[in-house]
């Protein structure tokens, strides 16, 4: 059927109200106002969207859409793309219009496996009557495994927390997280000795060579999981064009794992000289520290230590710049911090290009460990024969364990490399707590699967766990006793995995939510768990979908009793 002939003036006339409507989203100029009041003098450059969201975030308490749109004019962005962003990472808060903000005050409550074995659900369920002015939400692992369960009032953490306690927090008002107050600083870190190694280099008193030689000679090997031999990184690295870029990942968000932290609030420069030994050895022209947000008394001590440096040293230093992750565990995969700094979604990049070659911002990029780049100085200034003899039952080195769960002394324990389970509680934890027996644990987080007692003699180390369905990553140990269920505890993992999966590719997203759904209903169905399984192994794009499935499979290989089948079955 043929459509009418139009005039040309009714053709013109709308031309002419398609050209004069305005596209998009409105920008209101009181929030326009404010967004610029906020960003000051700061650059509008894209990788800073995530820093600018949190600037608005903390003042607001929330993200309006006014807001939304008022940045992605500022920063010459399309609303859709600040969207994304602000929606994707878990500690912001995107208000749409209509719907209303939340409270001022969040009380967030850890209810990840460590938290869980102290009574988080309990107290969960007892903080729900707090007030109409305070939100409490269940929030994945705080990073304070140790002071298990753990409530987090505004930026306050309530160690050990009961319902008086929170209750005595938010009635005080305690919302910042306070220092610590035996932090080394830059003059008490200079006067024992720091800093010489790296004005050593700076002198050639000692050259990059011999350092990347020293390291080769070493065990030493990246201690965030992956365990990468850290000489022969820094030599892959050197080799590739210049610039190149250094990116620290301490977004350290597996459950069980807080030694970033730690360390971070205690001896801060003996990290600052070992990136700035790598900086200066492989020809770094930035470095990047990425921190999680779940840390704010960390940011706070480590920016001011950068301060210290950068105003009491006078050394030619690189740019150091921090950035604050925004609440999601999957930016503690190299390329997913990459893409969070670039100031997008943190969702994993495919390889090859590997970040050694095509990293931050398309540069060939150094990326490292917190503690792997604290232990440089020593093993440099010690010798390798100092590092590689702290081994225990023929491995090498010292590893630092995050030991949460049922033990009498639990943090983190600088042990030798190799100790076993049963060595660790024993030497380290000052034994199991009373009432209750060695049962099972996680020899490294929610992702490293669960063993049980009877495998407690197995050296815990890189390459040692594999035969076991299992691996050591960053060292963090939860320990059960016989009072918990290893099944209850592989729940809780696949839970946190599915609420942590960047849904990017699909064996991942949808397999972690539909092995919960299978875990929920208490009877197990054992054959399509493990079909799930080997498709989320095989197929997923990045160590969250192919480790996930570990705890299942665990489960099912060494706690059959708890699903009612037979042993080997």
């Amino acid at each position: 059927m043929s459509q009418p002939e139009r005039s040309p003036d009714a053709v013109d006339n709308r031309k002419q109200r398609r050209r004069g409507k305005i596209k998009g989203r409105v920008v209101d100029i009181n929030a326009l106002l404010e967004v610029q009041n906020l960003l000051g003098s700061a650059s509008r450059e894209r990788d800073l969207l995530i820093e600018h969201l949190h600037r608005i975030q903390d003042r607001h308490g929330h993200l309006s859409a006014a807001h939304l749109v008022a940045l992605a004019h500022e920063m010459c962005l399309a609303t859709t793309e600040v969207y994304e962003v602000a929606s994707f990472y878990h500690h912001f808060d995107v208000v749409k219009e209509g719907e209303i903000a939340p409270p001022a005050l969040t009380v967030r409550v850890c209810d990840s496996v460590s938290c869980e074995l102290a009574g988080s659900e309990e107290l969960i369920a007892a903080l729900s009557s707090l007030g109409t002015g305070v939100r409490v939400q269940r929030v994945p692992c705080v990073g304070r495994c140790d002071k298990a369960p753990v409530a987090v009032v505004g930026q306050y953490s309530v160690d050990n927390a009961t319902t008086d306690a929170v209750r005595s927090a938010v009635d005080a008002g305690k919302v910042e997280q306070p220092l610590p107050q035996d932090s080394i600083d830059y003059q008490a870190y200079r006067e024992a000795g720091g800093y010489q190694l790296y004005e050593r280099l700076l002198a050639a008193e000692i050259g990059g060579d011999e350092i990347i030689e020293a390291l080769e000679g070493t065990q030493l090997r990246g201690l965030g999981g992956a365990g990468f031999p850290v000489g022969r990184k820094w030599r892959i690295l050197r080799d590739q064009p210049a610039p190149r870029l250094c990116a620290i990942n301490i977004d350290e968000g597996e459950p069980g794992t807080f030694k970033d932290r730690f360390y971070m609030l205690s001896d801060p420069h003996r990290f600052l000289e070992g990136m700035l030994i790598a900086a200066q050895v492989v020809g770094l022209d930035k470095c990047y520290i990425y921190i999680r947000d779940e840390y704010p008394s960390v940011i706070r001590n480590l920016s001011g230590a950068v301060d210290d440096l950068v105003s009491q040293s006078g050394y030619e230093l690189p740019s150091i710049e921090i950035r604050r992750g925004a609440g999601a565990y999957i930016c503690g995969e190299e390329s997913a911090m990459i893409e969070s700094i670039e100031g997008k979604r943190g969702m994993p990049r495919l390889r090859p290009p590997y970040v050694a070659q095509v990293g931050l911002f398309g540069l060939p990029t150094l990326e490292h460990s917190c503690e792997t780049l604290f232990w440089i100085r020593d093993v440099i200034e010690k010798g390798s024969e100092w590092f590689d003899s702290q081994g225990r039952n023929g491995r090498k080195g010292v590893r630092s364990f995050s030991v949460s769960g049922r033990v009498n002394k639990p943090g983190v324990h600088l042990a030798p490399a190799g100790i076993t389970i049963k060595e660790l509680i024993e030497e380290y934890c000052d034994g199991m707590l009373d009432g209750h027996q060695f049962y099972g644990y996680f020899p490294g987080g929610a992702s490293g699967g669960i063993l049980p007692a009877s495998l407690g003699d197995i050296p815990l180390d890189f390459d040692t766990l594999q035969e076991y369905g299992c691996f050591i990553g960053s060292a963090a140990v939860v320990v059960l006793s016989e009072q918990d269920s290893a099944k209850q505890a592989a729940l809780n993992a696949l839970k946190f995995f599915a609420h942590e999966s960047c849904g990017q590719c699909t064996p991942c997203r949808l397999g972690c939510e539909k092995a919960v759904s299978i875990m929920q209903t208490g009877d197990w169905d054992v054959e399509l768990l493990i079909d799930l399984s080997t498709v989320m192994i095989d197929a997923s794009i990045c160590g969250l979908g192919q480790a996930a499935p570990n705890p299942i499979l665990s489960v099912i290989k060494y706690f059959p009793h708890e699903l009612g089948i037979e042993e080997n079955q």
